[in-house]
């Protein structure tokens, strides 16, 4: 506990005092590390990121790309599984209410299925779906195939296939879901793809870089598992994976492009994100998105004496490399 405290303590001095983190992108060299999830913002060195001499005055604005099932009602999806809207279709520079940040995606969402409860035979029409499994235990079969559901199990879900998932334990079935939708064109998977998030494949460094943790693919401290890409049959999303940060480590600060679409949603651990000028507490069934406004940065603090976890999903700029989950074999 003391180590918790003195660690959170570290933190708070760290970031508050440097009193902003808005980045002045154009002092940055346009080398960078090659490490980051896009390979564009990330940084030779902590001397690079430069902070403002005073607080933004609008920075409470952070609050409407933050969000929590619990503050959102309940709905029904494919018979009775029951959906919590975390964060939902609207405009990540000018959200028109809070959570209503999403382009890219349609909506995410905590879902929940009783124990003993089936979904209804469904199929998904110019949209796809991924389940992450957060809890209780379950299967799911579609076209012909079928797998049993347990935390960190996930599963994209393509367009037009029929498909029913039970909850089978004690407990709810609880998972994370990803709604993508599915442009003119795209051609779905003909089978779902299931993943255990504990047999992902581990990213590893692009190059060597002396600030990267021991066990990290880039930005100081994240520990990347990757779960689905384009060529694993998503269609408007371009990466789901998941981040473990370790404890009393935090991620490097850094601010995102206009156009990309990246969210962080806690599943293990209580950590700080550190968004614009501002600290925020967040736990399991929270996330948020950063504004891509190419000036707000943010980092994921683990203050605690345990490890944090968080599924990501992203879409990243025309134009930028984003197909970052096809790696050389000489650096897996």
């Amino acid at each position: 506990m003391q180590r918790a405290t003195f660690a959170f303590l570290t933190v708070s001095l760290l970031v508050f005092g440097l009193p902003s983190l808005a980045t002045a992108q154009n002092n940055v060299p346009s080398s960078g590390t090659k490490n980051a999830i896009n390979g564009i913002n990330s940084y030779p060195g902590p001397e690079f990121v430069k902070y403002a001499k005073e607080r933004e005055p609008q920075d409470r604005r952070i609050d409407l790309f933050i969000s929590d099932w619990q503050e959102s009602l309940p709905r029904f999806e494919h018979g009775s599984l029951v959906l919590r809207d975390i964060l939902v279709r609207g405009d990540n520079f000018a959200p028109p209410q809070k959570s209503a940040v999403l382009r890219a995606a349609n909506f995410f969402s905590f879902g929940r299925l009783a124990p003993g409860a089936s979904t209804t035979a469904s199929r998904l029409e110019g949209q796809q779906e991924i389940y992450y499994v957060l809890g209780g235990e379950g299967e799911i079969a579609a076209g012909g195939d079928s797998a049993k559901l347990r935390k960190d199990v996930a599963v994209l879900m393509p367009a037009g296939l029929e498909f029913v998932m039970k909850s089978t334990g004690a407990e709810p079935l609880t998972l994370y879901v990803i709604n993508e939708p599915t442009p003119a064109g795209f051609h779905p998977k003909a089978k779902m793809l299931v993943r255990d998030e504990a047999m992902a494949r581990v990213r590893t460094p692009a190059a060597a870089d002396p600030y990267i943790v021991g066990g990290a693919s880039g930005h100081w401290a994240h520990i990347v598992r990757e779960l689905f890409s384009p060529a694993d049959g998503l269609a408007t999303e371009q990466s789901v994976i998941t981040v473990t940060v370790n404890p009393l480590t935090m991620g490097e600060p850094h601010p995102h492009r206009p156009g990309q679409e990246e969210v962080w949603a806690a599943i293990d651990g209580t950590s700080l994100i550190l968004m614009g000028t501002e600290l925020r507490v967040q736990k399991p069934g929270m996330a948020y998105m950063l504004p891509p406004d190419f000036a707000t940065v943010h980092s994921n603090i683990n203050a605690s004496d345990t490890p944090v976890k968080f599924l990501y999903f992203a879409r990243f700029p025309e134009g930028d490399n984003w197909t970052h989950a096809v790696v050389p074999a000489a650096t897996r």
